[in-house]
């Protein structure tokens, strides 16, 4: 049997190409072995002052851009809290003892 490959093998982390942003960019999002969407078009209702502040505050880049990266930090944000949160937890109960 021949274990030789088509792409080269790499021993250490640091040889490991650097990927960019464009090549990530272009890559396929699968789950398993279907290609996934990255994002889903949805339809929603919000204050036309909201869409204003997100159209001024957006620029050349969109709005709608603007607000996926928004609800995505306020995502990320919640999720660091809490881990914070049980880690605060964790170390309070182990400096009590129990």
């Amino acid at each position: 049997m021949n274990n030789s490959y088509s792409s080269p093998t790499f021993d250490d982390p640091d040889d490991y190409p650097t990927i960019t942003q464009a090549e990530l960019d272009r890559a396929t999002l699968r789950v398993g072995l279907r290609a996934t969407p990255r994002k889903q078009r949805v339809t929603i209702m919000l204050d036309t002052g909201l869409i204003a502040w997100f159209k001024a505050q957006a620029g050349e880049r969109g709005y709608q851009t603007l607000i996926n990266d928004m609800l995505r930090r306020a995502v990320e944000a919640e999720d660091l809290e809490e881990r914070l949160r049980r880690i605060v937890r964790e170390e309070v109960r182990a400096a009590q003892g129990g």
